[in-house]
């Protein structure tokens, strides 16, 4: 398997053709360095992943802080989460990530939001860093159609990244927001180990580790680039599934969390008897970003980072 960065794409404005500047920039027919340019593999064809960052600037996804008035709650969110980090924070932020996410399931000390196609991250995935033109980047509305849009435009596999932190380890990795012409997991439930004893829970979340695979060649920063094409990636003979983000009421670390909280002594305890519905945006909300993790920006969270 290949993995290289589309070199030379140029800042990304509202309106912009990015399959146009991607298809010019590289060649998606071609097979990998070293092989013979004309001999394409129609069933393994190359893969495209791009940073949600260039999907949301072309489908104008910019915002500034003054769209965002800040209610009450985004007020008092704000001056809770300044209080306990010691620094004034922005109620404005605060409003853009309630606006942007569909629940909250850890208020303090960090913000952890769904977003409104599901995936879960800090800050609803709000990004302050690389937005020339204005003060916010948000994720874009449905990923799962914008890589829908860019693979029928260019003929091949594509899914829409983004970086993001883990539970229980240190450290960002890329991760999938939304794919189209590949499944997202390969299934091998069914299938047997080395010893023939049959798998009943492995399910491979492919477009994770792809969209992983390619964060290491777009790098971050700077210096970074914005899209890899991934070549003779084979799928293999298994079945596919589309699940990648969990069911929530299967997903066990989101039930545990929507229970606890955290106190602003920095003692975490049961979260008494709050229910789920009391955590919905707007409602008691805690705006904070992960250490770990570089998005969210210093409106009420740590600086952003991608």
């Amino acid at each position: 398997m290949h993995v290289e960065p589309v070199e030379g794409l140029p800042e990304i404005r509202p309106g912009d053709d990015v399959a146009g500047m991607i298809a010019e920039a590289v060649d998606l027919e071609g097979a990998a360095a070293g092989t013979d340019p004309a001999a394409g593999d129609p069933e393994n064809p190359p893969i495209l992943c791009v940073a949600s960052t260039i999907v949301s600037k072309a489908e104008g996804r910019q915002a500034d802080l003054s769209d965002f008035p800040p209610s009450e709650r985004a007020a008092a969110i704000a001056e809770r989460i300044g209080a306990i980090a010691g620094e004034d924070k922005d109620p404005r932020f605060a409003e853009a990530v309630l606006a942007e996410s569909e629940e909250l399931v850890l208020e303090a000390p960090i913000l952890l939001a769904v977003t409104r196609f599901g995936h879960v991250t800090v800050n609803a995935g709000i990004d302050r860093s690389n937005v020339p033109d204005a003060d916010l980047l948000l994720l874009p509305q449905d990923p799962t159609a914008s890589a829908e849009r860019l693979h029928e435009a260019l003929g091949v596999p594509v899914i829409v990244t983004d970086t993001s932190g883990r539970p229980f380890r240190q450290g960002q990795r890329g991760v999938a927001l939304g794919w189209a012409g590949i499944p997202a997991a390969r299934d091998w439930r069914g299938e047997h180990d080395r010893d023939g004893r049959e798998l009943g829970v492995t399910v491979q979340a492919v477009v994770d580790e792809l969209a992983a695979a390619a964060n290491l060649v777009t790098g971050e920063g700077d210096g970074g680039t914005p899209a890899a094409v991934i070549r003779d990636f084979e799928f293999g003979d298994h079945a596919g599934s589309e699940g990648l983000f969990r069911d929530p009421e299967n997903d066990l670390v989101r039930a545990a969390l929507r229970s606890w909280s955290f106190e602003d002594d920095g003692v975490v305890g049961p979260a008494g008897e709050r229910s789920a519905d009391d955590r919905a945006p707007g409602d008691g909300e805690t705006i904070e970003a992960d250490p770990s993790d570089d998005e969210g920006g210093p409106g009420v969270g740590a600086d952003a980072g991608d």
